[in-house]
């Protein structure tokens, strides 16, 4: 059964497809902010698990489109001990599922595929406003770029 959620930002019942934002399972709404109205630090940190429950990183950081308004990507940092060493990734935020519950994102893709995505280190990021750098990576995560939608 469907059912129609008001929150602004939100779509309309837990299994629909997200217009442009993370997917929210679990945590039904109660006292305060959360789930679907949530302060972007309290996100910061939070695991990222695949399908099959396989820890890929945690979220670094989220990156606001300012013109918009809108949440173009969390930034998940994978491998390396202490921040030192690891990888980081431009990940589509349509392409994670925010599991309330369990306070981690679902990520739907295999550890080999994440080790072969466009990544960056800590100290070269790309120019993420770049439309070609993000269109192609919001097409190897199989996602319609958020400026699209």
């Amino acid at each position: 059964m469907h059912t129609t959620r008001t929150t602004p930002g939100s779509t309309t019942g837990s299994t629909a497809e997200p217009t442009g934002g993370a997917r929210i399972i679990g945590g039904e709404r109660g006292e305060g902010p959360g789930p679907y109205v949530m302060e972007a630090d309290t996100l910061e940190g939070n695991d990222v698990v695949n399908a099959q429950g396989e820890k890929l990183g945690d979220i670094k950081s989220i990156m606001i489109d300012v013109p918009s308004g809108r949440v173009a990507y969390a930034v998940l940092s994978s491998g390396g001990f202490l921040g030192i060493g690891g990888k980081l990734f431009a990940i589509p935020w349509s392409a994670l599922t925010l599991d309330a519950d369990n306070k981690c994102f679902i990520l739907n893709i295999d550890k080999e595929r994440l080790k072969n995505a466009p990544g960056f280190d800590k100290d070269h990021w790309p120019s993420m406003a770049d439309q070609r750098w993000a269109t192609e990576v919001h097409s190897y995560y199989e996602r319609r770029p958020y400026w699209e939608i």
